[in-house]
């Protein structure tokens, strides 16, 4: 019975789906259409992986950028969150508004909650409450003018939609393993992309000691392997292999084996027992790490459109840290001249087979430039089939500056003509931040000048507020007319903070 109501579950879902076209070409391109957003910024992802992470469920607070929307006067978005946020928060960010009166905005903002903080993906907690969903079924007027946002589409998403209603613009859950460690090697591989040597698609613990034997034999001065899980989280899912010390010939094997405990992983507090769990649940992929004396990590973001056209976004360049460089940490805006139409290119035929399988919605391409005589050599890494970390910061400079990206040169005008560049972060940390509260937080960057300037459209806004008082851990996007103001901004920022978290 639980397969046919699997079955039942997908046809009703394409059903649904079915309706988004229709509804991006009458509804999208109107600002003055009436239409409901519900957004879900659940991080519908391994649970265990997600407790790893400091203050994971203020993380729901990245896709505030969709409060954006309601710049748009028949806008209504209704939002979801674990826990309530702050009424400081959301009126920090309905302020930001361009040309909108803040109590207009919020008539037309509901904020739902499940007062549920337990480390589990919101729409799980959504889906234990039926009374909830009645109440956000109950807001949505019209559903022929409705759909779902969301950061990542499981199959919980799917059946909250389903109870709702209203399609998901997100890539059907059916297609979610392309996004995973093993799904975007066999993709990058098809569109003649460089990928490191490795293997993908292991399921237990004999695979990834068989993978990184292979890597050895094939490269005996091989010194790093990454052991990646197939459903990561901003880095957290690897962990590196040291080959110093390792013998040659037959005893190769159990000297690797004896050393898979003692790897170096990214997530805090994961040891090999529950990282091995990991790989048996989800699946793993190991590949060389890759070396070079100058080195960096661009990405290129897309979006494939409900009438199945791809579209370029944006490119990064990738701030990096933990062991080995393997955790997100940032990004800035755009990725550098020499070679970002580069990485925008290179990822299109990608995009094109992912748009041919029926892929939708946003996603993300990585990649690891190395420096050689002849240029940039990329390596693809990853495809984040989501809303990643780059998508906020640039959504939150096109709402507030109105401009658009130019993919003939890789930037962003603003509406006034001139460009913008912006330094983003989603780990500002800092145990002297602790106990900051919100409204601390926005009268320092008045005091500082550093706020966002409706005016001149640049300066400092803010997410992940809900984490500073508790964690010390806040957002940031730095928005400037060149690189070197948004670098400003944001070591204004870390000095103001600095300043402030220690002054009585």
């Amino acid at each position: 019975m639980a397969d046919i109501r699997r079955d039942d579950e997908r046809q009703s879902f394409a059903a649904l789906q079915a309706q988004l076209p229709e509804q991006f070409r009458r509804v999208f391109p109107d600002p003055a259409a009436p239409r409901t957003v519900v957004v879900v910024p659940s991080l519908s992802m391994d649970a265990g992986v997600l407790a790893k992470v400091s203050g994971v469920h203020h993380y729901e607070e990245r896709m505030f950028c969709f409060l954006m929307l309601l710049q748009y006067p028949a806008t209504r978005v209704i939002y979801l969150t674990s826990e309530l946020v702050a009424p400081d928060v959301v009126d920090y960010f309905l302020s930001l508004l361009p040309g909108i009166d803040p109590a207009d905005a919020l008539a037309r903002l509901t904020l739902l909650a499940c007062h549920d903080a337990t480390a589990r993906p919101l729409t799980a907690k959504i889906l234990e409450r039926p009374r909830l969903m009645a109440r956000i079924a109950s807001l949505i007027d019209d559903r022929s003018a409705a759909h779902m946002a969301c950061f990542n589409v499981t199959d919980m998403e799917l059946r909250l939609a389903l109870c709702l209603g209203i399609p998901i613009y997100g890539c059907d859950p059916e297609h979610l393993h392309l996004g995973g460690k093993s799904g975007s090697r066999k993709l990058f591989r098809a569109a003649g992309l460089l990928v490191p040597p490795g293997y993908e698609d292991l399921r237990d613990e004999a695979d990834v000691t068989d993978a990184l034997v292979a890597l050895r034999q094939a490269q005996p001065d091989l010194r790093r392997a990454v052991v990646k899980l197939n459903e990561g989280f901003s880095g957290d899912g690897n962990a590196i292999f040291r080959f110093a010390g390792a013998p040659d010939g037959a005893a190769l094997r159990a000297w690797i084996a004896a050393h898979l405990p003692h790897m170096e992983f990214a997530a805090h507090g994961m040891g090999w027992e529950e990282f091995k769990s990991k790989i048996a649940a989800m699946g793993a992929i190991v590949e060389v790490f890759v070396d070079g004396a100058v080195k960096r990590s661009p990405s290129a973001q897309y979006r494939i459109n409900p009438l199945g056209a791809l579209e370029v976004i944006s490119t990064h360049e990738q701030v990096l840290g933990g062991a080995d460089g393997q955790v997100f940490l940032g990004c800035r805006f755009p990725a550098l001249d020499d070679d970002r139409l580069d990485i925008q290119a290179m990822g299109v035929p990608v995009g094109e087979d992912l748009a041919r399988r029926g892929g939708l919605g946003r996603f993300g391409i990585d990649y690891i430039a190395v420096k050689e005589a002849t240029g940039w050599r990329h390596y693809a890494i990853e495809i984040n089939l989501r809303k990643g970390g780059t998508t906020h910061p640039f959504m939150m400079l096109r709402y507030l500056t109105s401009g658009v990206y130019d993919t003939d040169t890789g930037l962003f005008h603003a509406a006034d003509g001139a460009p913008r560049y912006y330094r983003a972060s989603d780990n500002i940390v800092s145990e002297a931040y602790r106990g900051l509260t919100p409204r601390d937080l926005f009268d320092m960057a008045e005091a500082h000048g550093i706020r966002f300037d409706e005016q001149r459209q640049t300066g400092v806004v803010f997410h992940l507020i809900g984490a500073l008082s508790q964690f010390g851990k806040l957002g940031a996007v730095c928005v400037g007319r060149s690189r070197e103001e948004a670098e400003h901004l944001y070591d204004a920022t870390i000095a103001m903070l600095e300043a402030e978290a220690t002054r009585p």
